[in-house]
């Protein structure tokens, strides 16, 4: 693919024809000088159209070296596309040749592609990092035939990293892709999905929780309240039940019962509102 390959000695300039190309470089520094003398309007947007055509195929030689990583050929190429665009829009003719600073613009929009577009899951950029590090480690020491799977010290050691750091990176690693929950985990007639691993919500969870918060109001009540909490709602006892055994009117009972529940929740709700502003577990 190289066509000039001459090296420039010391003390010598550098020139297009000594300059090392790529035959799909071509020379548009004159297109180039052009571009910046114009102002916004159609000749500039005609002129910027050629240099994109003129340098396209070196946006997608760029986006080949990344194929078969997970995305369409296709959508690299458009990603290189719009990097090639960014790259002539900031190019300075006066900084150097086109290609040297354009090959790094796209190859970055399609990196971050990938960074930014192709995980399925999430991860944070140091551990994408990581992620890289160990990748590119695993590779060096698994070169020669025969090679075992180096182990996380063996890799911790090789990059200087910790251990941590090489595990967080190892996990990194399966995070392009994510398992289905329909998946199968076992491949008998008795077969079973992750789906199927997983918990569901305890519908008593909520009664626990709302039980415990309420045992220190009830022991604050009076007896007498605290027994006619006890044989409406732990005896089902009617209201004129209660009122027969304890001698008073069925009007006071239930007056009784609603200041005695609304006392409880008041507590409970306020010791709930505590626990969350201080952070510190709730004694009980």
């Amino acid at each position: 693919m190289l066509i000039e390959t001459s090296t420039v000695r010391p003390g010598t300039t550098e020139t297009a024809a000594t300059r090392r190309r790529h035959d799909d470089a071509p020379d548009t520094m004159a297109r180039f000088a052009r571009l910046a003398e114009l102002e916004d309007g159609p000749e500039r947007d005609a002129v910027r159209d050629e240099l994109v055509t003129a340098w396209l195929p070196m946006a997608h030689r760029i986006a080949g070296r990344f194929r078969d990583r997970g995305e369409s050929i296709e959508d690299l190429r458009q990603v290189a596309a719009l990097g090639l665009v960014k790259a002539i829009d900031r190019f300075d003719p006066e900084r150097g040749a086109f290609e040297s600073y354009a090959v790094p613009t796209i190859t970055g929009e399609v990196k971050r592609h990938f960074r930014d577009r192709m995980w399925a899951l999430r991860v944070p950029r140091r551990v994408q990092e990581l992620r890289n590090k160990v990748r590119v480690a695993r590779r060096e020491l698994t070169q020669s035939p025969g090679s075992p799977e180096p182990s996380v010290a063996a890799l911790a050691a090789h990059t200087g990293l910790t251990e941590d750091e090489v595990s967080a990176g190892m996990e990194a690693l399966e995070s392009f892709s994510t398992l289905s929950l329909d998946a199968e985990l076992s491949a008998g007639d008795d077969g079973y999905s992750l789906a199927d691993t997983l918990g569901t919500a305890d519908g008593s969870y909520e009664t626990v929780i709302d039980r415990e918060s309420a045992k220190e109001g009830l022991r604050r009540l009076p007896e007498r309240e605290r027994a006619i909490l006890y044989m409406r709602f732990f005896e089902d006892m009617t209201q004129s039940r209660i009122a027969d055994r304890l001698g008073i009117s069925q009007m006071h009972v239930s007056r009784l019962i609603s200041r005695s529940c609304a006392r409880v929740r008041d507590e409970a709700m306020g010791q709930r509102a505590g626990h969350r502003g201080s952070g510190r577990p709730v004694r009980r």
